[in-house]
């Protein structure tokens, strides 16, 4: 999505030829994001759960579609300076052809390089802590028993500012 919020797409080459979009997520996609959703979690989030998010000025929402079909969708808001990833899903048949990169590059440049980013995800779900490194996310600690489905344990991730862009100590 470019900074102005519009549709962009990219080469994927794991789908050969294929454009994938990455756009606003809207309400009228929501029964393709809950028919991703019931098959990706065990604990899926609710209808109304997404449109809550929907409708806050403060989060945005990103889907990646390959013409009319919903391939994934990325969910983020807004709290005090940063932003907390808070739901990421790619349909089971398009998974690893890098949708999940697309999504998180696309949260990047809609939630600006330079802004500080948490997450929590599943200590068993090491694909997604693979993927979340890759993008700069860094364990900050465990929430025991986050998951009520199972009481499995979070790890809660940071992608602080990158140290490049950090101001350089005065005086030293």
């Amino acid at each position: 999505m470019s900074a102005a919020g519009e549709p962009t797409s990219g080469y994927d080459e794991a789908m050969g030829s294929a454009r994938i979009a990455y756009r606003p997520l809207s309400y009228t996609d929501l029964p393709q994001v809950l028919s991703i959703e019931r098959r990706s979690f065990s604990a899926p989030w609710s209808l109304g759960m997404f449109l809550i998010e929907l409708s806050k000025p403060s989060s945005f929402a990103i889907a990646a579609v390959d013409g009319r079909r919903l391939l994934g969708y990325l969910i983020c808001s807004r709290y005090d300076r940063d932003w907390h990833l808070m739901n990421i899903a790619v349909d089971p048949s398009a998974r690893r052809r890098g949708i999940g990169s697309g999504l998180l590059e696309a949260m990047l440049q809609r939630g600006g390089r330079e802004a500080r980013y948490t997450l929590e995800v599943r200590t068993s779900n090491r694909a997604a802590i693979a993927l979340y490194e890759r993008f700069g996310f860094r364990s900050a600690g465990v929430r025991p028993r986050y998951y009520a489905d199972n009481g499995e344990d979070a790890i809660v991730m940071w992608r602080e500012q990158p140290l490049s862009s950090a101001p350089s100590p005065a005086g030293r």
